[in-house]
C-alpha cells in the first residue's frame, strides 16, 4: 500500500468526506456527494483517490461484543524477558496471530508491549492468559486490568 501523504495535502471537501464516512461507512455515493455538496462523479473520484492513497485503509461493520460472546475487555501490560529485535519480531508475529488480540502495541516506559483483548468472560481470559499469553515468545510478566465499565470506545479520527 502506498503512504499517505502529509495530511496538509487534504482540502475541506476531503475532510468532509472522511467525516461523513467514518461514520456512515455504507451511505450511497448519492447522499454522500449531497451531503458533501458534489456531484455523483466528482464524489466517486474523490473517494477513489482517497482509497489510492491510502487515507481510507478499509470498511467495515462494527459488532456488539456481547451479542457475539466477547463482552469482557481486557488490557494487558507485558514485559518481555529481553529486549532484543528477535524477541520483539517473534512476540509480535505471535500477538497478530492470536484471534483474541485486538490491539497489541509496542510503547516506552515500565513494560514493552500493551494489549488490548476481548474475551467471553473471566474463565475465557484465564484460558486466554494460560494458553496464549504467557505462551508467546519472550513473556517475562503480565499485569492485566479487566474493564469495569467502557465510557467511550470510538474508531473516529477527529478531521
Amino acid at each position: 500500500m502506498p503512504s499517505a501523504p502529509n495530511d496538509l495535502s487534504l482540502d475541506d471537501t476531503d475532510r468532509r468526506l472522511l467525516r461523513v464516512l467514518q461514520a456512515e461507512g455504507r451511505i450511497s455515493n448519492q447522499d454522500l456527494a449531497q451531503r458533501c455538496n458534489l456531484s455523483p462523479s466528482a464524489c466517486s473520484e474523490r473517494v477513489r483517490r482517497l482509497r489510492d492513497q491510502g487515507f481510507i485503509t478499509r470498511f467495515s461493520a462494527v459488532l456488539d461484543p456481547a451479542k457475539v460472546g466477547r463482552s469482557l475487555l481486557i488490557f494487558v501490560e507485558v514485559v518481555l524477558d529481553r529486549t532484543t529485535s528477535d524477541v520483539f519480531d517473534a512476540f509480535a508475529a505471535a500477538a497478530r496471530r492470536a484471534p483474541d488480540v485486538l490491539e497489541c502495541h509496542m510503547v516506552a516506559g515500565g513494560f514493552d508491549y500493551l494489549i488490548k483483548a476481548r474475551v467471553k468472560d473471566m474463565e475465557a481470559y484465564r484460558a486466554f492468559l494460560g494458553e496464549v499469553l504467557v505462551e508467546m515468545p519472550g513473556v517475562r510478566e503480565t499485569r492485566t486490568y479487566a474493564v469495569l465499565e467502557e465510557i467511550k470506545t470510538t474508531s473516529l479520527l477527529p478531521l
